[in-house]
């Protein structure tokens, strides 16, 4: 039988651009910056440069779970997974997200996780 409280919503976000995908600090404090525009409580981060003219990889742990990325600066590209529980809503992240990239090309996929039950 399953319970059908939901346990959070998971953003999937796909940005187009050729803005920042290579600054480190700058993808971090993004990040930053969108996990307290939802309302969420930044516990840690790791982030890894892959070096000159090459991406990005990161996540910032929060107590809501989580958001990371990874950049490709040949494709033009960042995927940013953004998953939150509770009374933070993910969807605030997005606009900061647009602003920091300096992009309208975002798609995001939206899943509202389930908790699933015993019997």
């Amino acid at each position: 039988m399953t319970n059908p409280a939901a346990a959070g919503i998971h953003l999937i976000v796909d940005i187009l651009t050729d803005v920042c995908l290579s600054q480190v600090e700058g993808v971090r404090e993004c990040l930053e910056r969108a996990a307290h525009a939802c309302g969420a409580k930044v516990l840690g981060y790791n982030f890894h440069h892959f070096g000159e003219g090459a991406g990005v990889t990161g996540v910032v742990l929060l107590a809501e779970s989580h958001i990371s990325i990874h950049t490709w600066p040949e494709f033009q590209f960042a995927a940013v997974d953004i998953f939150m529980c509770g009374a933070c809503d993910p969807h605030h992240a997005l606009p900061v997200l647009r602003d920091f990239f300096k992009s309208d090309r975002i798609n995001v996929r939206a899943l509202e996780r389930r908790l699933v039950g015993g019997s």
